[in-house]
């Protein structure tokens, strides 16, 4: 998509559609939440929650008791709703607006969660230089969660292409820095009363020696 601006057509999407108008909203987002419980991740883990925007993840996860919160979106607007839903909780939560694309970091973290960011990743450099940070920002033995459109779901999100995604194409991309732990078909229903296939994929880091 030559000449396409993705920070603001995100931008435009949540400066003019509600919470519940769009078609990634979950109340209780009761898959990812149960990888978190699967893992029995600790309270003290470093977690990052990719394309987050103004989901309720983060709300769940400081009921829980996470002490270590980064939400990242590309869109600021969307950041900012979710500040704003969260109140003085906000503070405690790390906020950054940035391509997912794009985005690096030296921080390490021990729980990577991306639910529907990366399937908007459909050029091969992007894909590639996303897994690059994903393989350098994960400690050893941390969990990484994956969640994209299957080859049974859309082919479209809000106006622009992605790319879906089988159990065996997800494994493939990440095979020689992660080990699959699990891979599950999730039927996501929209706030518009349709139904949407999504793979989930959980991995675990090597440690490569």
């Amino acid at each position: 998509m030559q000449n396409f601006n993705r920070k603001k057509h995100w931008e435009n999407i949540y400066q003019t559609k509600a919470l519940e108008e769009v078609s990634w909203f979950q109340p209780t987002p009761e898959t990812s939440l149960n990888f978190f419980k699967q893992f029995n991740v600790p309270a003290t883990a470093k977690i990052i929650d990719i394309g987050g925007g103004d989901s309720f993840l983060v709300d769940h996860l400081l009921d829980l008791g996470y002490q270590d919160i980064t939400v990242l979106d590309i869109s600021e607007i969307a950041l900012d709703r979710a500040r704003q839903r969260l109140g003085d909780r906000a503070n405690t939560v790390k906020w950054i607006v940035a391509d997912a694309a794009t985005f690096k970091t030296n921080e390490k973290y021990d729980f990577w969660h991306d639910r529907a960011a990366f399937h908007f990743l459909t050029e091969e450099n992007e894909i590639s230089d996303y897994l690059d940070t994903v393989q350098q920002c994960i400690k050893p033995n941390g969990i990484l969660v994956i969640g994209t459109f299957s080859e049974k779901g859309p082919q479209k999100c809000s106006g622009i292409e992605i790319r879906q995604y089988s159990e065996k194409a997800m494994t493939g991309r990440l095979k020689h820095f992660f080990e699959k732990i699990k891979c599950i078909t999730v039927d996501h229903n929209t706030p518009f009363g349709t139904i949407q296939n999504f793979v989930f994929c959980s991995f675990r880091k090597l440690q490569i020696l």
